[in-house]
């Protein structure tokens, strides 16, 4: 199969520039390897049964004799074999003029006991599976990035050919690069089925070799599908799991951390400037799974269930989006937040940059959704822009006052083209957005 660029490359492009040592990690079945040997001369896969026994010999004894292989030497799945960590670290101190001649790539943020952390001269970066942009569900025809240094510039009709039923199917599928290279659509619905047993059934126990119960993490994965892109408490997630199953707290702990290394879910943020001094901002995280095509697998869901139950989709989908934009904040240097209070004003993200600018953004699976949700975007910028008018109130002791959004963005699921409306709402199908 034809390699197709991921939006990660343009990362990596320019880290190599600086670094002789990337190491990409990021969840099983994501793209690592296949990104990492397409700009690699040499592969050295430490779970390739037929060597496995010659690599890890020489790992163990002497790693540096991988060295002498042609540059870029690419070491996947390297935390089979620790020792290669320390070479590759002592390599780039020794050669510090050299870039871009080592790659390491593994499927779970596990820590490794190595003598030097690697700091200053192994980068990090975080694969995500494929997003609608590069899966080829959305056409690209509107940019984030552009609309932040465009902000005043309208949208004007570039038109979404993607259907709710084709999302549907989208995110049962996921985006999992395995999938495009099988033809039939129903056959490309069990990778994410597969992936889902695999996690709860050998990769939770195989991560650091410790027995897990495979029951108990299959109970908790569909807790936390239940409650996929909420902020819903840990206790009730416990108690979800409890309910059918006799474990405490403390395990369940250890498990959602377990989960976490192997990239199945991870937290969004709060976002929290106190604009409005009486009212609590509600600073718990949003929970979402890496890909939403696990937490549909976990549920024992395929697409034809949704055209009777849109609301269940509409977490499925802002768990979908948020997958996209984090990836697309990973390309630009930006971090993706959320935001809710006690009074209910929220933004279902907050895509801020690093260099201060940022958007408030809602999330929508339907267009009649459209204008409370432009409603409610216009009253959060209000309230900011209120909130610092009273800051300024006092040029002698002024307060804290915060910047006002750079963007409003509504991304909607079934807008059958891009606008702007009257009021500078920028409403974006999905079908049409990138990074």
């Amino acid at each position: 199969m034809e390699y197709i660029r991921r939006i990660i490359d343009q990362e990596i492009d320019k880290r190599i520039k600086a670094f002789n040592a990337l190491n990409i990690v990021g969840p099983k079945g994501c793209g690592k390897t296949r990104t990492a040997h397409e700009r690699s001369k040499t592969v050295i896969e430490f779970q390739d049964e037929e060597r496995r026994d010659g690599y890890m010999a020489v790992a163990e004894t002497a790693p540096s004799l991988f060295f002498n292989n042609e540059k870029p030497i690419l070491f996947d799945e390297w935390q089979d074999a620790p020792k290669i960590w320390g070479a590759v670290r002592k390599y780039c101190d020794d050669h510090p003029e050299a870039v871009g001649e080592y790659y390491l790539t593994g499927s779970t943020s596990q820590k490794i006991d190595t003598p030097h952390t690697g700091t200053g001269r192994i980068s990090e970066l975080i694969m995500y599976p494929m997003t609608l942009w590069e899966t080829g569900e959305s056409n690209g025809t509107v940019s984030l990035s552009t609309l932040f240094e465009q902000p005043e510039t309208p949208l004007t009709g570039t038109v979404s050919r993607i259907s709710l039923e084709d999302l549907f199917f989208a995110a049962c599928r996921g985006g999992w690069p395995r999938c495009l290279a099988i033809a039939e659509r129903e056959a490309q619905l069990e990778i994410a089925k597969d992936y889902y047993r695999q996690i709860y059934q050998k990769d939770v126990s195989a991560i650091d070799g410790v027995k897990r119960n495979s029951e108990w993490m299959r109970t908790l994965l569909w807790s936390y599908a239940r409650n996929m892109a909420t902020t819903a408490k840990k206790t009730s997630i416990y108690a979800d799991v409890q309910a059918t199953q006799n474990v405490t707290d403390a395990t369940l702990v250890s498990y959602i951390s377990i989960l976490e290394n192997l990239f199945v879910i991870r937290d969004i943020d709060a976002w929290t400037p106190q604009i409005r001094a009486k009212t609590a901002i509600r600073s718990a995280k949003k929970h979402i799974f890496v890909d939403p095509s696990i937490g549909i697998a976990a549920l024992g869901l395929n697409p034809a269930y949704f055209n009777n139950d849109l609301d269940l989709f509409g977490h499925i989908f802002e768990n979908m989006v948020l997958r996209d934009l984090l990836v697309y904040a990973q390309a630009h240097n930006a971090t993706v937040l959320h935001y809710t209070d006690d009074s209910g004003l929220e933004a279902d993200a907050v895509y801020q940059m690093a260099d201060g600018r940022y958007a408030l953004i809602e999330i929508k699976t339907g267009m009649n959704a459209i204008p409370a949700a432009e409603k409610g975007l216009l009253k959060f910028k209000d309230l900011i822009h209120q909130h610092n008018l009273k800051a300024m109130e006092n040029p002698d002791h002024p307060r804290p006052a915060y910047r006002e959004p750079s963007l409003l963005v509504i991304i909607c699921a079934n807008a059958p083209l891009a606008y702007t409306t009257e009021k500078g709402v920028h409403v974006i199908p999905v079908g049409c957005l990138r990074d």
